[in-house]
């Protein structure tokens, strides 16, 4: 993986103060070497993850779609792998971490949920737009008056703040022990991308540049080197064309084609086109929202975990 120079200079300067405190003891020296090898093998996982993204998929005009958004959050299950294998490489299971340590991870995972309960939201807005409009479309035969009345664009949900986590610490708090400094690093790195991905769904799930715009402030892609390549792209999509998906676009097309043939006392394949175009809206935001589903349990389950942890520390 090709890391910038503050990354690998962070690396060093964290090996030379493991190396030079533990100059006279050269097993150290191996631990040092090791943890460091150890997260290097970490960022390359992750970035294999993000290049594939990038070689399935970059969200040009056509990609920006809820079919898109579901490809992106398979993410996830490839940061918890890497994840899980750096604590299992470096020998700093759940139940050894430190309480700082767990707290960061705990306020990471509650932002997280936080964030999956916000695409829900707007997943469920767009349900309910999906399902008026088919309501609108079932009156065209009887009451065309009634269904021209109902027959709507879909407008997104409106924006507010998507996040309260501030992610910024105070590193000169306390001197941290390698594993958990090296869990740390591969903890923000997790957040940076987490986040990221968030905030993209968030964007175009409102059709507003401001969530996206939020988690890229708060993480800072160009840490990663995938990761600003994919993003660059996003960017330009969110911010030339403010657009709302693919799918709810061709909705809303539909909408006002229908609207004008019915104008002129026509419109049977234009309602047709309405129906087809609904149908599969319907279908993808079901994914998206299972997806959604199927993430916030496991971010719980593992939440719980750790309190179930602190909570046998505590007795």
């Amino acid at each position: 993986m090709v890391l910038l120079v503050e990354r690998i200079g962070k690396s060093f300067r964290f090996h030379c103060k493991l190396d030079h405190h533990h100059h006279h003891h050269h097993h150290h020296h191996h631990e040092s070497e090791a943890l460091l090898g150890s997260l290097k093998a970490f960022h390359s996982d992750v970035s294999t993850c993000l290049n594939q993204l990038l070689l399935n998929s970059s969200p040009g005009s056509d990609a920006f779609s809820l079919s898109w958004f579901l490809g992106i959050f398979e993410v996830f299950p490839a940061l918890t792998t890497a994840f899980a294998k750096l604590v299992v490489r470096i020998d700093y299971p759940m139940s050894n971490w430190d309480v700082d340590f767990m707290e960061e991870y705990l306020n990471y995972s509650l932002s997280l949920l936080e964030l999956l309960n916000s695409i829900t939201a707007s997943v469920s807005h767009l349900g309910h737009a999906r399902f008026s409009l088919s309501h609108a479309l079932s009156l065209v035969e009887s009451s065309s008056s009634s269904a021209m009345e109902h027959l709507k664009a879909i407008q997104p949900l409106g924006g507010g703040k998507v996040c309260k986590e501030d992610n910024k610490r105070n590193v000169g708090e306390k001197a941290f022990s390698g594993k958990e400094e090296v869990s740390r690093q591969a903890l923000m790195e997790m957040k940076r991308i987490g986040f990221w991905v968030c905030g993209i769904v968030l964007s175009g799930l409102r059709g507003d540049a401001q969530p996206y715009l939020e988690m890229r402030n708060l993480t800072d892609s160009s840490a990663n080197s995938s990761l600003k390549g994919l993003d660059s792209g996003v960017h330009e999509v969110i911010m030339e064309r403010r657009s709302l998906t693919k799918e709810v676009k061709e909705v809303n097309d539909a909408v006002a084609c229908l609207l004008n043939a019915m104008v002129v006392g026509k419109g049977n394949d234009e309602a047709e086109e309405l129906k087809r175009r609904l149908e599969e809206l319907e279908k993808m935001l079901d994914s998206l929202q299972k997806g959604v589903d199927h993430l916030f349990s496991k971010v719980l389950a593992g939440r719980n975990e750790l309190i179930d942890i602190l909570r046998r520390r505590k007795h």
